[in-house]
């Protein structure tokens, strides 16, 4: 774990310690095949960020109870659950640097443990009658697949204006976030008012997090990311959306054309990493 993530989780150090141990003991299943497979998920968890949240708002907002951890286990349940979904549909076979459960399992199987997640997550909330919690991430889950659609809509033209791109990046990324935090505060007992305060703090938290991602794909800091994946698949950013907006018109016909069919060559893509930097791009999208 890096420094600035440990010293972040310092405060609720022992409640995630916690957490692990109840979240292991909830991913254990009776069938075999099945209980093989939540163990290797659990074994290559990430760094549980959301959960993290979802603790620290309980903390700031009132107390950490039994709810809160129930509240952090629906959210890494739900999430887990759209990560093994999200690599079927993109035929992906590594996740985090390891085979993802569709490349040791197959598509068959994976889609199963995915809806499992999602039927554990679901009943984990009900049996305990947590409803609010439920509204919260179910909230999230919708604005998430929709984001998701909206992209891939407006990825065949490439159209995506900045307002667009703000929708979609609220909805994809900073909806879960959000969710982390009400979550947080609800199971804490803190009242609306306080719980609304908390949902948009998560949001902006989530967008920032998504801007400096996109800005990852231009080479703006070392984290292991390669260059251009976002360039590869017809993602427009905000880097990017502005340097075509300001671009002359010879120029925007020129990189449509690449990130509409020409990026997959190496060669092309640093061309369009080189016009944003150029145009002010990543500089806009730092502000």
């Amino acid at each position: 774990m890096s420094r600035p993530l440990a010293n972040i989780q310092a405060p609720i150090a022992l409640e995630m310690k916690e957490f692990e141990k109840k979240f292991r003991q909830l991913m254990k299943s009776k069938v075999l095949l099945l209980d093989k497979i939540m163990g290797y998920i659990v074994k290559r968890k990430g760094k549980q960020m959301r959960p993290m949240f979802v603790f620290l708002s309980a903390g700031v907002t009132g107390k950490i109870s039994e709810s809160t951890y129930r509240g952090a286990a629906l959210i890494e349940l739900l999430h887990t659950a759209t990560l093994v979904h999200d690599d079927v549909v993109d035929d992906a076979n590594y996740r985090r640097g390891f085979f993802s459960i569709n490349a040791l399992w197959k598509n068959k199987i994976a889609v199963l443990v995915g809806d499992y997640l999602l039927s554990r997550g679901l009943l984990l909330s009900v049996d305990h009658g947590d409803f609010d919690l439920l509204r919260l991430v179910s909230q999230a889950v919708r604005d998430m697949s929709e984001g998701e659609l909206l992209q891939m809509e407006k990825a065949k033209n490439l159209d995506i204006t900045e307002s667009i791109y703000f929708d979609i990046i609220r909805q994809k990324t900073a909806s879960l976030i959000s969710s982390c935090c009400g979550v947080g505060a609800t199971s804490s007992g803190a009242d609306e008012k306080c719980i609304v305060k908390m949902t948009l703090f998560g949001e902006k938290i989530g967008m920032a997090f998504q801007l400096k991602d996109d800005l990852f794909d231009y080479g703006s800091a070392q984290i292991g990311k390669p260059l251009g994946i976002d360039i590869k698949e017809k993602k427009m950013t905000l880097p990017l959306i502005y340097s075509l907006r300001e671009a002359s018109s010879r120029d925007r016909h020129k990189i449509r054309s690449i990130v509409k069919s020409n990026n997959h060559r190496s060669k092309n893509v640093q061309a369009v990493i080189e016009f944003v930097k150029e145009s002010g791009g990543i500089d806009y999208a730092n502000r």
